[in-house]
């Protein structure tokens, strides 16, 4: 048989059915992906233990022959088990299967073999549930197979309903025995450097290792796969886009009469920013650069700046922005931010998918006509019908609600603009390497001047119950004074399901089961019989709502027609109210400690104090109640942004929306590995610079092809 390739599709090789199952469960497709599909840990088979011994809850392995089978049906529940009793000659025990009959063609009396599992008791007699055995001809060979199957590390993979570890392991080992030479993606001298392995023994080590070193070994030699690959693929994804040819975009007297009549000198970092995009904006190839900054740190104004140096030129800017009430809010603060002579020049338009359709045609006209030389809105910009006369600058806002594909079918409305990416989620920066390594990076550090600042104290509702009722006079405390607060609800509707269409109520952070206790419905019913509230204006905002009253009602809050806003985290991003003042987020153990944080930075963005009330019912101790705590404890966002990576783990600050390489980590951890990922990245350039198209590095470029996904391939190249 011809040897197997990492790119050969699975169903010519296990057969169409398993190929099925296998894709169904797990989206594997080709040898490649089955093999980096590694096992989540080892288990060992535990000595070679005589029955009459067994120690309970302990794993064993013994030598036995199958004495009897039987399959019963159950009585409190459908299905069946199936018991085998096995014996060594000196004692019995069996071994029990639910739901496998199959089983009893394999286990039947007479036959000798290798039984593994975790000792059990039932009814004072001892048993295997489920156990991993092999089954064998011979006694002699059973025996002398015994002892090195005992040591010999178990994976353990994960799995399915309808595919088994056991099963995976089986596929795995057929895989393995046909699976040729595998280019090596590391250079020579690194893999000489670290003492790793060879890449086909690494594949071959962490699925069937002989002892714990071997595996310990694999698991070092692919962590440093994950890491140089990914570098490589990102730096050359940065060097596609530098390869392109950009239209310079020189500042001129739109920048300097904007710059004029700002109210408020810009603060350092604004300048140093600033400065460096206004140099991108005139160099040799497109711009791509992250900007990432505090809540209320002045982003917007950054990129308004950038906007107007690109239309000096007759260039269009589109901001695209994760909701419609965000997108309107940019419009409006934009056109404020312009003043009455520059907004009539540069026309902001708004440009939402849930516009009427005349307001939205005559929009897209604007645009279309260069009309607008500033363009916001949501995933309507993406939309085919949406085309630009000249697109010189994206600007994407919170990028973590969008996908890099997202942001390159953006790009491509243009003959290579310029990319702007903006996001209020400070990011460590080892996840700034590993997400937006493609990325330059600038950080804006320093707030405004003016911000009375905000002060945080958690609720603890499971101790102090009583601080409930608490919670909502202070709030009317604070409307007394002529305030404003924003009360945050996990759900619309605590009763119903959560099934928000544009997923702005969050999952349980911890993968809790239980629902949450207080929507925006409960909480506004519970408010309407507060009779602290009688004369309190009280008002809901949630995704569910129509666009035009979404937007309707975040204008009365700004005009102070409304006290209190009681919303889903559709208040999350954007909402810029100065005279808000209170923050309360109830259940805040269901958020994340990114989103806590920029919840509260809605208030204290004005000369009034903020204050946030992080309510909770979280057991001191809890993991949940550590990412409640930590946001009381600091207003550092660069800090949380650490906690939370520590807590939560990349997996979920990476997050689904960063696509191909970025998802394709099986062994690398961002922060325990922050050391090798600087490493790889300096050996990624040091090979790119010398060899861009990877000539002479086939089995890096054959690896980059293989993580990175097909989509994000053609994003790229659509850039």
């Amino acid at each position: 048989m011809t040897s197997l390739r990492l790119e050969t599709r699975l169903d010519g090789v296990v057969g169409g059915k398993t190929a099925t199952a296998l894709e169904k469960a797990f989206g594997m497709r080709t040898v490649g992906d089955l093999l980096s599909h590694y096992p989540r840990r080892y288990a060992k088979r535990g000595e070679l233990t005589p029955i009459s011994s067994l120690p309970i809850g302990e794993p064993v392995t013994i030598v036995a022959e199958v004495l009897r089978v039987g399959e019963r049906r159950m009585q409190n529940r459908r299905g069946s088990i199936l018991e085998a009793v096995i014996s060594d000659g000196n004692g019995s025990l069996s071994l029990t299967f639910f739901n496998q009959g199959w089983r009893a063609k394999e286990l039947q009396p007479g036959r000798r073999g290798i039984f593994a599992g975790k000792v059990g008791e039932y009814r004072g007699a001892t048993q295997l549930t489920h156990p991993d055995y092999e089954l064998f001809d011979d006694e002699g060979e059973a025996r002398q197979n015994a002892v090195a199957y005992a040591t010999v590390p178990l994976p353990i993979y994960p799995a399915t309903s309808t595919v088994a570890s056991w099963q995976l392991a089986k596929i795995v080992a057929l895989v393995l025995d046909g699976l040729g030479d595998v280019p090596d993606p590391l250079p020579d001298d690194i893999r000489a450097r670290h003492g790793l392995a060879s890449a086909r023994d690494a594949i071959e080590w962490i699925h069937r290792p002989t002892d714990d070193e071997q595996y310990a070994l694999a698991r070092r030699t692919l962590r440093m796969h994950e890491a140089f690959v990914l570098q490589a693929a990102l730096l050359q994804q940065r060097g596609l886009v530098r390869a392109l040819s950009a239209t310079a975009r020189p500042p001129g007297a739109l920048l300097e009469r904007f710059d004029a009549a700002l109210p408020l000198a810009r603060t350092d970092d604004q300048i140093t920013v600033g400065d460096r995009i206004a140099e991108d904006l005139v160099g040799d190839w497109p711009m791509n650069r992250l900007v990432q900054g505090e809540v209320g740190s002045g982003k917007t104004l950054v990129a308004l700046r950038a906007m107007l140096q690109v239309a000096q030129s007759g260039g269009q800017s589109a901001l695209i922005a994760p909701t419609e009430v965000l997108a309107a809010q940019h419009v409006r603060s934009i056109a404020r931010m312009l003043g009455p002579e520059l907004a009539p020049e540069l026309m902001p338009t708004l440009l939402t998918g849930q516009m009427p359709a005349a307001a939205r045609r005559k929009a897209a006209l604007r645009v279309a006509s260069g009309q607008a030389l500033i363009v916001v809105g949501t995933h309507a910009l993406l939309s085919e019908s949406t085309t630009f006369a000249d697109l010189g600058l994206v600007v994407v806002d919170e990028q973590h609600r969008f996908g890099v594909e997202q942001r390159e079918a953006l790009r491509a409305k243009g003959t290579s603009p310029h990319a702007l990416v903006l996001t209020a989620t400070p990011i460590p920066r080892t996840v700034a390497m590993t997400v937006f390594g493609d990325l330059d990076v600038s950080t804006i550090r320093t707030m405004p001047a003016g911000r009375a600042g905000i002060q945080t104290f958690v609720a603890p509702l499971a101790e102090r119950p009583a601080w409930f009722a608490r919670v909502w006079d202070r709030v009317a405390e604070e409307v007394a004074q002529g305030r404003q607060a924003f009360v945050v609800c996990a759900a619309i509707d605590a009763e119903k399901p959560a099934t928000s269409a544009d997923g702005e109520e969050p999952p349980p952070v911890d993968g809790e089961a239980e629902r949450t206790r207080w929507g925006v419905v409960q909480v506004a019913d519970l408010l309407s019989r507060h009779p602290a509230f009688a004369d309190i204006r009280v008002t809901v905002l949630h995704g569910r709502m129509p666009s035009d009253e979404k937007d309707a009602v975040m204008q009365a809050f700004a005009r102070g027609e409304i006290d209190v806003l009681v919303a889903t985290t559709v208040v999350e991003v954007g909402v810029d109210v100065a005279n808000a003042s209170t923050m309360v987020i109830l259940e805040a153990d269901r958020f994340g400690v990114s989103q806590l944080h920029q919840l509260r930075g809605r208030v204290g963005r004005g000369g009034v104090p903020g204050l946030c009330l992080l309510v909770t019912e979280a057991p001191a101790g809890s993991t949940a109640r550590e990412r409640v705590d930590a946001v009381a404890a600091t207003l550092d966002g660069f800090e949380l942004a650490e906690v939370d990576l520590e807590l939560r783990g990349e997996g979920d600050v990476l997050g689904d929306a960063q696509a191909g390489a970025r998802s394709s980590l099986r062994l690398l951890r961002v922060v325990a590995d922050a050391d090798l990922i600087a490493e790889a990245r300096v050996a990624a350039e040091r090979i790119l610079a010398e060899d861009p198209a990877l000539l002479r590095h086939p089995g890096l470029e054959a690896a980059i092809s293989r993580r990175v996904g097909a989509e994000e391939r053609a994003a790229f190249a659509r850039s």
